[in-house]
């Protein structure tokens, strides 16, 4: 089942359900999806797909910290559940010791020894564990790994 197939299924189940704030998340990346495949002008790989929906990730936990910033409670709250529910069509994320262990493996893959090296490390590693990681995480890791 394609994601798009698996989001309407979810939508009309959110519907049945009177889940409001599920259904308006649904609908969201729904709509990201398919104005991401009009803009490429084709169908949307599993690869492009993941992309959207890391976007969509992206974005919340942005807005998440600056709501908590701004001491927002109220809007926290919506964001997290938001997340939650985008959390659902991504795949299952790695441990840090998971990470840990292809950002060392990717490093002597690499030939990296220092942290010039950094953009060589990341350019490698992030293909392979796209969707699977947070970025901030990776970047972390990589620059423990190579301090």
């Amino acid at each position: 089942m394609s994601l798009l197939e698996r989001l309407n299924e979810d939508m009309k189940q959110a519907m049945r359900n009177k889940e409001k704030e599920k259904l308006t998340v649904i609908r969201m990346i729904k709509a990201s999806l398919q104005n991401e495949g009009i803009k490429l002008g084709t169908e949307l790989t599993a690869d492009q797909e993941l992309t959207v929906l890391s976007r969509e990730v992206k974005q919340r936990k942005d807005s998440l910290h600056e709501f908590n910033k701004a001491g927002r409670e109220d809007l926290v709250e919506k964001i997290r559940t938001e997340l939650q529910y985008v959390d659902l069509y991504m795949p299952k994320q790695l441990s840090e010791e998971e990470v840990s262990k292809i950002v060392e493996e990717t490093i002597s893959e690499t030939g990296a020894s220092t942290k010039a090296d950094m953009g060589k490390v990341m350019a490698a590693i992030m293909p392979k564990l796209k969707g699977k990681a947070d970025g901030s995480l990776i970047n972390k890791l990589v620059q423990q790994h190579l301090s």
